[in-house]
Parts: structure tokens; sequence; C-alpha cells
């Protein structure tokens, strides 16, 4: 037996979607803005995770130019199916529903193949015991929308020679309550002769929930669980230690047993800095309805499961992520970094000769609506220290170097050393609503190497200057920032926080650049 922790992914990975291939199960969660798109992993026990790569990683399949934080790509479902993998998802602000393959789920993965007339949003698929493929997704109320969230599930067979969808679209479902808003995330699945179809309800915050309907044909008519919601902790209130709990997938293991991977919260105090996280809950049977963690009915913090510890994965996916950038032969990036948009080629390098990755100082903020000089990593813990030793090549007058910590384009803090003269200096920068606002503006040694430290604690924040020859000579520029404001439930959206390494400059064709070293978060 294995104990299993949840969340199994802390932070920002939403929508999770997963299935398994022998004894492997493959999980993938939504990416909005960020680029890579959509990061896929593994496990053999469920209790630990091991990233593998990230499924869309060419601009042809992942074009986001232009796209604000909050579109980009929604809600993956990841199926296999006689040797090939299948990736569905929505890309929002770019062209809409589409799917790629791949033999390998470490990739390469195919162009895309986008649906025509394949309306709305959080598609899945379903092969049937014969073969056929179907398409299950949301869309706005085909009998005409009455309200904000008036939507409906709905089913259409779908050939995977054409990527063209067959016959006619079935409405299926509109939600169990009465005037229900937002059912979506749905998946299809056929067990004792059953069509089971789940799908959440009440939208991604407090009110979130899962909702069940079977029938024995999958064109319906379906009927919805008496017992529904099967999940939800929109009952607990918003004080509760896991909120906004729903959008599930289902999966089984070699020896029968059922599991869900479900999205969730955890704030602190009423806000929530991680985002939208991913749980995992056992599924039994009873009647031939599911019941969800019986006897308790809600997610709970540990699971106890009946595999193994594999002692061949790398370690805890939530342990220090420490970063050197020395002997990249490969001068590929770590699996979990990511950017925003669409990156150009010259987005960065990584430097053997130095031992550095080095970004350049472009003219493209980080709240701007294109692709910043922004390296950045998932915010994991309430409680976290981010630091990075850099050197700043300044080309221009305004250029800057450091710490970047980003909920989305409106509200942000920056920690970032510049040059002014035979001075440098320090900016804590604090942008609140789109806001931009200069906390601190320090004088300091103007010197080589620069190590800035951030330190948060839930809503407040500490930025350092570091000195490694010695502590002593370490200054704290500023010791109490409230970042309330870039919680979810102030910032809004559906992505969580992110921290990394960020350059940027004041004027249009900046020459300079500055070369990080090393990069910390634990």
């Amino acid at each position: 037996m294995i104990t299993c922790k949840n969340p199994i992914l802390s932070g920002f990975y939403p929508d999770p979607s997963i299935c398994r291939v022998g004894e492997w199960f493959y999980l993938v969660t939504s990416t909005f803005a960020y680029f890579p798109g959509i990061p896929v992993f593994r496990s053999k026990n469920l209790a630990q995770w091991e990233q593998i790569g990230n499924i869309l990683t060419r601009e042809s399949q992942l074009p986001l130019q232009g796209c604000e934080h909050n579109e980009g790509i929604y809600a993956p479902t990841l199926r296999w199916h006689e040797g090939t993998f299948y990736l569905i998802t929505t890309n929002v602000s770019g062209g809409g529903n589409f799917i790629v393959t791949a033999k390998n789920p470490q990739g390469p993965w195919s162009e895309p193949h986008f649906l025509e007339n394949a309306r709305g949003i959080d598609p899945s698929l379903f092969f049937d015991e014969d073969g056929t493929c179907y398409y299950i997704g949301q869309r706005e109320n085909s009998r005409g929308g009455r309200y904000n969230g008036d939507c409906e599930i709905w089913i259409q067979k779908l050939d995977l020679q054409t990527f063209r969808l067959e016959g006619e679209a079935h409405p299926v479902l509109y939600g169990f309550q009465r005037n229900a808003i937002w059912p979506e995330g749905p998946h299809l699945y056929k067990r004792n002769g059953y069509y089971y179809i789940f799908h959440a309800e009440g939208g991604t915050a407090e009110h979130h929930s899962e909702m069940v309907a079977r029938s024995k044909n999958i064109f319906g008519p379906y009927e919805y669980a008496g017992t529904n919601p099967i999940l939800t902790h929109r009952h607990l209130g918003k004080n509760a230690e896991i909120t906004c709990v729903g959008h599930c997938d289902l999966t089984e293991d070699e020896q029968g047993n059922w599991f869900m991977v479900v999205l969730g919260c955890r704030p602190v105090d009423g806000k929530t800095f991680l985002g939208r996280e991913t749980f995992l809950a056992k599924v039994e049977w009873e009647d031939d309805w599911p019941v969800v963690n019986p006897g308790v009915g809600m997610l709970e913090k540990e699971i106890c499961l009946p595999g193994e510890k594999d002692n061949s994965m790398p370690g805890e996916l939530n342990e220090v992520r420490n970063y050197s950038f020395k002997n990249m032969t490969d001068k590929k990036l770590p699996l979990d970094f990511m950017m925003l948009r669409n990156p150009q080629p010259n987005a960065y390098t990584i430097d053997e000769q130095e031992e550095c990755l080095k970004l350049p100082a472009k003219a493209v903020a980080i709240g701007d609506n294109g692709s910043p000089s922004y390296v950045a990593v998932r915010q994991k813990h309430h409680r976290f220290q981010a630091e990075t030793e850099f050197l700043l090549k300044a080309g221009e007058k305004g250029d800057r170097a450091g710490i970047a910590y980003l909920q989305n384009s409106q509200n942000y803090l920056l920690a970032e050393y510049g040059e002014v003269g035979a001075d440098g200096y320090i900016y804590v920068t604090v942008c609140i609503n789109g806001t931009e606002k200069i906390l601190a503006e320090k004088k300091t040694e103007k010197r080589g190497m620069q190590t800035l430290r951030l330190r948060v604690d839930q809503s407040l924040a500490q930025v350092w200057l570091i000195r490694p020859e010695t502590e002593e000579k370490s200054q704290c520029i500023i010791r109490e920032v409230d970042i309330s404001h870039m919680c979810t439930e102030a910032a809004g959206g559906f992505t969580g926080c992110t921290v990394g390494m960020y350059v940027h400059s004041e004027q249009k064709q900046s020459t300079g650049c500055a070369q990080f070293c090393r990069f910390t978060v634990k």
C-alpha cells in the first residue's frame, strides 16, 4: 500500500484529464496563455507523478499571439486507442477545438486537426466497444440561451480518419439543477451496459460541483443520479481547506479499482494564490451509480492506495526546485518552465561557456499583451522563497532584470536591478488592477553578479538583496508588501500565480540582456 497526499499536483494545474495504458497512468492539465502548452505526467501508482513532456511545443500547434491571460488553452482530454494517443482541447483565442495525436506521450505530437462545426469548449472523446469514436462537449443551449451560463452537453460521431464530425449532433443534458449554470467539462464512459456522463456544474468557483447521469443508449435519454452532486465542497463554506471542487475525469487500474482526478483550490484566509490544483479521489460503484470517497463524500488530504512506492521516480514534485544552467548540452529549458504566449526563436539562449540562461532585454513588459522575457514556474506553496543570481549586461538606459511574481497582466510584483550612471538600484514595483506603483528604489553597489530573493508568506511579500559572501551585507529592500490583490478572489480569472526570471527594457531597441546562472524556488 502507498499513501497518496492531496493535491497530487500542487499549483496551477487545473482541468485534469487522465488515462491508463498498461501499467502507466498519464495526466494532462490546462495552460491558458502559457507556452509550451499542456504538460503531460505519468505515474504507476497515482501517488507519485513525473512530468515527461509538454504536448503543444510549437507555435504552429499553439498560436497565442494577442491572447488574453485567461484565454488560450482550456480543458484538455487525453485518451488512448489502438496504439495512438489522442489529445483534444480548445484554443479559445486561436481556432477553437482541435486534436493532436502521438504514438508516444513524450512526443512528437502532430500538427492540430481543427474540427469544423464543433462549437463550444471542454471537448472529450469516447471510444465505444465497436471502435466508434464520439465527440462530447459543451456549448451554448441550442434551444436559445436564456441567461449567462445556460449551456448544454452534446454528443456526435467523429471520424478520426478525416477528423470530421458525422451525422447529427445530439444535445443530451442541460444541467442537473433547475436553471443550472455552466454544465461543462463532460466525459463519457461505459460500464455494465450503461453510458455515463460526468460533468461539472455551477461555475469553477465556490459553487463548483460534479454531476453524473446514465443511459442505455449513447444518445440518451439520460437519467441523473438522485444523489447529485456526487462531489462538491460548496456546502462547506468559503473557509474550507479545499474549495471549488469539480471538473473530474475517471480511470480504472489493472485490478478494477476506479479513481477520479478533479480540480480544487486551497485558499488561506479566503485567498487563493496557487490557482486550481489536481486532486485524487476513490470511486466505488453501488447499484451501478458512482460513489466518491465512500463514507466521507469529500476530498481527503491523504488516500491509501493499493500500489507500491515507485523508487524509479525522481522524487516528489513539490520539493525544492533548484535550477542550474550548467552542462545543459541539449540547450532546452526544464520541462516545468513556462513563458507567456509565443516566444520568438531568440527568446532565450542557454550559453554553455557562460553556464547561464541568457534572456534579452525586450521592450515587451510583463503586463503587455505579448511575450515578455519571462521564464517562470508555478507557485506550489503558500509560503515560498524564490532566488536568482544573474549578471545584467545593460545595453540601454532603463534595462532591468530580476524576479517577477505574476498573477495576470493586471496584477503582479517585480523585484529588479538596474543601473543609472555609476550606481546600481533595486526597484520594487507592484501592479494592482493595471496600475503600477514603485514601492522601493534603493541605491546599491554597481557590481557584476546580483542576487535577489523574493519571500512570500501567504498575502505578504519581502524583497532582499543577497550578498552570498556574507549574510551580514544582505539587505531587506522592503519588508511587508501586501499582495492580496494577486489572489484569485481579487484578480479573477482561471490561473494561479507563477514566479520567474524577468528582463525588461524601457527602450525599443536595446541590445542588453541578463545572464541567469541559477534560479531556486523552495
